[in-house]
């Protein structure tokens, strides 16, 4: 006789089940099950076993079907901690917990290593030095490990670097397909290998759990955005106490929430550091001389090394168009629209030449002051295309190219 909890987040109660003969060896704490509820056959997860029921055991119905495995014990009493913790239901946390289709195969009997005991490190490491190397060494010597990386454009070189590491790596992402997340969460609870995805890779079902790595643990993508709104980090943090093994998070800027937890955040030499970020120069146009609009002396020079060195450069500026606000040389008034008095920008006219245009009403003129009717305008916020054309003057020998939601 079991406890099961219907997948139904509105029924907030588990109910009695007797269970067939023919299935009595399959069915276990954690097992995915299909049973009747009000007329309706619904999925569940077994809670608990060799209960007292609650009724007369005559009124007792019986399971319907074993879909198959589900959480094991450890992590079904885990998701029941996290759906405390975040004021959400049980069964949401079940659903992360499981395999998207269902799985048939048994439990395997796997070994389970002595814990080393739990201990919590969290590693300030600079966003553009390597962190494989950081990663090796917080991989536990027996056993599993399970790799949190919410970036899946990084997951993919750290798969291949632990593979040619000659670890056995399961990926457990939600960019994969459901069919390759099913069989790398029923691989991993043969244990012994290396659970690398996003957040739900916490509830990989792995037996031999031996230590927890979170990179980039200040990424929003750790958090689920729906309730409960758990956070991989945080579950990750509790999962390695229970089981009594190290626990590493990692990030640039480690957030309070993990600094607090430990006595001191761990950070590699000086030299690494300031190699690992990159180097800023703020430059005040009001000290630049006249006429340079947005590209100074600095950005200048910065470009050109850039050239020299064979490599590519990224100018972002969020105005599209050649300029947004212009103003008149002469009397310094804004150019705005005579029809609705919208700022106006600058845009080409009906022969080539430059024109202003109202973005609000479409009104154009030409390109005079509508005030003392001087043509020496100046553009006092420039957009991308202006910016093209004076990188393509500035830079002869390079090919500036302009990207926008357009392109």
């Amino acid at each position: 006789m079991v406890r099961v909890r219907p997948d139904l987040p509105a029924v907030d109660r588990a109910f009695d089940y007797l269970v067939p003969d023919p299935a009595a060896a399959r069915v276990g704490i954690g097992t995915i099950v299909r049973v009747p509820l009000h007329g309706r056959r619904v999925r569940g997860w077994v809670v608990a076993a060799d209960v007292e029921p609650e009724t007369e055991r005559s009124r007792l119905l019986e399971i319907l079907k074993v879909v198959g495995a589900g959480p094991p014990p450890a992590l079904m009493d885990l998701a029941r901690w996290t759906a405390h913790r975040w004021a959400g239901s049980d069964v949401s946390l079940y659903g992360a917990a499981s395999p998207p289709n269902a799985v048939a195969e048994p439990t395997p009997s796997v070994a389970v290593p002595v814990p080393d005991g739990h201990a919590l490190r969290v590693v300030a490491w600079p966003p553009a030095t390597d962190r494989r190397e950081l990663v090796d060494a917080a991989i536990a010597p027996e056993g599993s490990t399970i790799v949190v990386v919410p970036d899946a454009n990084r997951l993919s070189s750290l798969v291949r670097h632990l593979e040619r590491a000659g670890r056995r790596v399961h990926v457990l992402h939600s960019s994969r397909s459901d069919a390759d997340r099913t069989r790398a969460w029923a691989a991993s609870r043969h244990g012994g290998c290396v659970v690398v995805g996003g957040r739900s890779a916490v509830w990989a079902p792995v037996p031999d759990l031996g230590a927890i790595v979170v990179l980039d643990e200040a990424d929003e993508a750790l958090q689920e955005e729906r309730s409960p709104t758990w956070h991989a980090r945080d579950v990750a943090i509790e999962r390695a106490r229970r089981a009594e093994v190290p626990c590493t998070l990692v990030a640039a800027i480690p957030t309070a929430i993990a600094a607090s937890a430990v006595l001191e955040v761990e950070r590699p030499r000086r030299e690494v550091e300031l190699a690992g970020w990159p180097r800023l120069e703020v430059v005040d146009l009001r000290e630049e001389p006249p006429g340079q609009i947005l590209l100074s002396e600095g950005l200048a020079r910065a470009l050109h090394r850039t050239l020299d060195a064979g490599a590519r450069a990224l100018c972002i500026l969020n105005r599209k168009g050649r300029a947004r606000l212009i103003s008149c040389g002469a009397c310094h008034d804004l150019a705005r629209c005579e029809a609705c008095g919208a700022a106006v920008a600058e845009i080409a006219g009906p022969d080539g030449a430059r024109a202003l245009g109202c973005p609000v009403c479409a009104a154009e003129r030409p390109w005079v002051c509508a005030r003392c009717h001087s043509a020496k305008l100046k553009s006092v916020r420039v957009g991308v295309n202006r910016v093209r054309d004076d990188l393509a003057a500035l830079l002869p020998r390079a090919t500036v190219l302009d990207v926008d939601a357009a392109t």
